[in-house]
C-alpha cells in the first residue's frame, strides 16, 4: 500500500508559515526594573522617558492592558523606541530608592501598597495606571485606567514626541 502524504506536509508548511508570520508581528516590549530604566536614564548617551506601568497581580484590566495593547506590534515598536519600560507592581515588596529616599511596601488591610507606586499615582490606587516621566525622572503625567491601543499610542505620542511642551492635551486631542 503507498501512501500519499504531500497533501497533509503542504498543509503543516503553510500552518507552520501562518505561524512563523503571527511571531514575526508579536512584539515583545523589554520591560526592566526600576532601577534599571534609572540607571539607563542617567546615561545621557541615550537619553529616553520611562513609561512605567503601575500594576497588581489580581488585577483583570491590567492582564488585558498587557495582552491588548502592549502586545500590540505599533504599540511596542513606538514604546521601545521611546521610551524605558518599567513594569512596577503597586503591591510590590521591595524597596525602592529614588531621590535620596527609600519607598517601602505598607501593609494596609488584606494586601497592602508600595509607597513609590502610590507616589507615582499622586495618591490615587488605582490598576492599572501609566506614568509618563521625561528624561530627567520627572513626572510628566499619570493616566489612569485601561488604554485600548489606538488612544494610548496617542497619548504615549503626545509626551514622546514632546507635544505637551506646545499644546495643552485639549487642544491636541481635540477634546471637548
Amino acid at each position: 500500500m503507498k501512501t500519499n502524504f504531500t497533501p497533509v506536509i503542504k498543509s503543516f508548511t503553510l500552518l507552520l508559515f501562518v505561524f512563523q508570520a503571527l511571531q514575526i508581528n508579536a512584539q515583545e516590549v523589554n520591560w526592566l526594573s526600576w532601577n534599571e530604566a534609572a540607571e539607563l536614564a542617567s546615561n545621557e548617551k541615550n537619553p529616553k522617558k520611562v513609561f512605567v506601568d503601575v500594576y497588581t497581580d489580581w488585577c483583570g484590566w491590567c492582564k488585558k492592558m498587557d495582552k491588548d495593547t502592549f502586545q500590540n506590534p505599533e504599540v511596542a515598536a513606538y514604546m521601545s523606541e521611546n521610551f524605558y519600560m518599567v513594569k512596577l507592581d503597586g503591591e510590590g515588596k521591595e524597596p525602592i530608592e529614588f531621590k535620596g529616599k527609600t519607598y517601602k511596601f505598607v501593609p494596609s488591610g488584606r494586601k497592602g501598597y508600595h509607597e513609590f507606586a502610590a507616589a507615582l499615582m499622586q495618591g490615587r490606587l488605582s490598576y492599572p495606571t501609566t506614568i509618563f516621566l521625561d528624561e530627567q525622572l520627572n513626572m510628566l503625567s499619570p493616566v489612569p485606567g485601561y488604554q485600548k491601543p489606538e488612544p494610548f499610542l496617542n497619548i504615549a505620542k503626545y509626551f514622546g514626541e514632546d507635544i505637551y511642551k506646545e499644546k495643552d492635551w485639549k487642544a491636541y486631542s481635540g477634546a471637548k
